[in-house]
């Protein structure tokens, strides 16, 4: 199994996205890319600890390609808004691929090129690349949020 950390605005449609891919074996909800150690989701929404709203996926590689997780990636969101996605607003929102080893560095980039270069995108794209670090994960209540209340989704 192998691990691949995305920030694409409100975890929970991000997390319910990559559920759906065969090969996904969790997505787990939850903070990275901040300073304070063990954020609550309180001061993550209040913008206090330089975390974004992140979902960790762990994936099979041999029924699931790194990267078709990227092309899922920006399919669920807009790259090119800066600190915001749908009525979500805020640097705990913004659009992030947080790498685990050069090869996913490596592969984000490139797709990233692509993706700027294709029609498919009229402004630059703003999505940062930067090494994974400390996944906290979000309460339990927001696992599998969608699951759990029977909401079909959010902004996404």
């Amino acid at each position: 199994m192998e691990k691949a950390t995305f920030a694409a605005g409100c975890f929970w449609g991000v997390e319910a996205a990559f559920r759906q891919l065969p090969g996904v074996v969790d997505a787990t909800v939850g903070y990275t890319g901040g300073s304070k150690q063990n954020p609550s989701y309180e001061e993550v929404c209040a913008g206090r600890t330089g975390h974004a709203e992140a979902v960790e996926v762990t994936f099979d590689p041999s029924k699931v390609r790194y990267d078709q997780l990227l092309d899922a990636f920006w399919k669920m969101h807009d790259p090119t808004t800066p600190n915001r996605q749908g009525p979500d607003v805020g640097h705990q929102y913004r659009s992030a691929i947080f790498y685990h080893n050069p090869e996913q560095q490596a592969a984000a980039e490139t797709s990233r090129g692509k993706l700027q270069i294709s029609e498919h995108v009229r402004r630059p794209i703003v999505t940062e690349i930067v090494p994974a670090s400390t996944f906290y994960r979000a309460e339990e209540y927001h696992q599998r949020y969608f699951e759990k209340t029977g909401l079909g989704s959010c902004h996404i």
